[in-house]
């Protein structure tokens, strides 16, 4: 049994009452809301006052037929399906108005009450998917608007956020240049100050490089560690160039006071320093640059890990440079201080990137970090106070590792070390 609802209206036009109050209450007794009218003049009116789902007319009425009401009905409301009833069959009549759309179905008389209620079943069908396929399609166009609105925005957005990029892009690439102006500024105040403070800058920056050009340091290391190489003499500016002269040529005449002077200027390349790059960790290198790994360095006496690692690797290319000496000799001097002045780390990141021409093709040197199981050492590894640790050629396994990191906590391990590829 069908509910009656708005869904279920069934308008029913005939001139006859007789057949009206029968079929009305056939089709009441099947639950749809039905609505009589005698004349099709008040038919007419009632359509355009409220919905209706079916509306089923006699052909032959006084005023105008059924067809042309139901030619009317569809022109106020195009999805009510349309039944004509009619005892004469005039066939070419009814399948043009079937083709031309003007009505869904027609019923000869006498009906049967089993064809009726098909009829209006599939009818009431038909002007349900109608009215259905109208909301799905108005949603539709409502999403399509909001769509076409919402892909408006996006574009307006996507053109927006590229020339963001591309004035972000500008700006980088502008405040990159101006930084790198500020440290061939800085540079060349240095170098105008004391010329050889200019040259030793340069040969620790081509280090420093090398050391960034390794997977030993992050991104960001690597950016500290280079402009700290730029400004790590900085605060020697602060410092008479007669101490300055002294120092260099004749250290051995200075005195406390010169060198508590010469003692604070990673100090004041720290506060310099802040003027040029904000990163608080390029301040922190410059400062630790001449601190000891032993803890006996300056200004304020740090030792191993507290060291910044990027001041560990710095501290290394400068005294490199800083002793004047030939390269064989200053390359035996970093390594008689390692782990006394220097970390061994540091030294072995050194000797890594800038010898690499001094080692055969199949041999590779490492960091202790580096080294791994199935590896085998070109050298054997030694204690400081000569005790052999793991002999030459043999292949690091996870216990020989542990015994290596484990003999490194209590004395460091200092010698360069070699494996095989």
């Amino acid at each position: 049994m069908n509910t009656p609802n708005s869904e279920s209206a069934i308008l029913l036009v005939d001139d006859d009452p007789a057949v009206l109050e029968t079929l009305g209450a056939q089709l009441v007794c099947e639950g749809f809301a039905v609505t009589t009218c005698l004349h099709p003049a008040a038919a007419l009116a009632a359509v355009r006052e409220r919905q209706f789902a079916v509306v089923i007319s006699d052909q032959v009425m006084p005023q105008m037929t059924g067809l042309e009401l139901l030619s009317q009905v569809r022109e106020i409301q195009p999805n009510t399906s349309r039944v004509l009833v009619t005892g004469v069959f005039a066939l070419d009549t009814l399948v043009g108005a079937i083709n031309h759309g003007e009505i869904f179905r027609f019923l000869a008389k006498p009906w049967t009450r089993v064809e009726m209620l098909a009829t209006v079943d599939n009818a009431v069908q038909r002007h349900r998917i109608l009215c259905e396929n109208d909301r799905l399609r108005a949603e539709t166009l409502a999403l399509n608007v909001e769509l076409e609105a919402a892909n408006r925005v996006l574009r307006r957005n996507v053109a927006q956020l590229t020339l963001q990029k591309e004035q972000l892009d500008e700006t980088h690439d502008a405040l990159t240049e101006n930084f790198e102006h500020s440290l061939g500024l800085c540079h060349r105040i240095i170098n105008t100050f004391y010329p050889l403070l200019g040259t030793r800058t340069k040969a620790v920056v081509e280090i420093c490089r090398k050391m960034t050009e390794s997977d030993d340091l992050t991104m960001e290391e690597k950016h500290v560690l280079m402009t700290s190489a730029w400004l790590h003499d900085i605060g020697l500016v602060g410092v008479k160039r007669e101490i300055l002269h002294k120092l260099f040529n004749h250290p051995g005449e200075c005195t406390e006071a010169d060198w508590a002077m010469i003692h604070q200027h990673p100090a004041y390349g720290q506060t310099l320093a802040s003027f040029v790059d904000r990163l608080t960790a390029v301040g922190a290198t410059i400062r630790a640059h001449h601190e000891r790994f032993d803890g006996k360095g300056y200004p304020d006496h740090l030792a191993g890990q507290t060291i910044p690692w990027t001041a560990r690797c710095l501290a290394v290319a400068v005294a490199f440079v800083e002793t004047g000496l030939p390269k064989t000799q200053a390359s035996e001097f970093i390594v008689q201080q390692s782990g006394f002045a220097f970390d061994p780390d540091a030294v072995r990141l050194f000797f890594k990137v800038t010898q690499k021409q001094a080692l055969p093709r199949q041999i590779r040197e490492l960091t202790l970090g580096e080294l791994e199981p199935g590896m085998h050492l070109v050298k054997g590894i030694y204690s400081p106070a000569g005790l052999l640790l793991i002999p030459e050629g043999q292949e690091l396994t996870d216990a020989t590792l542990s015994k290596i990191r484990n003999h490194n906590l209590l004395a460091h391990v200092t010698q360069r070390l070699l494996v095989y590829r």
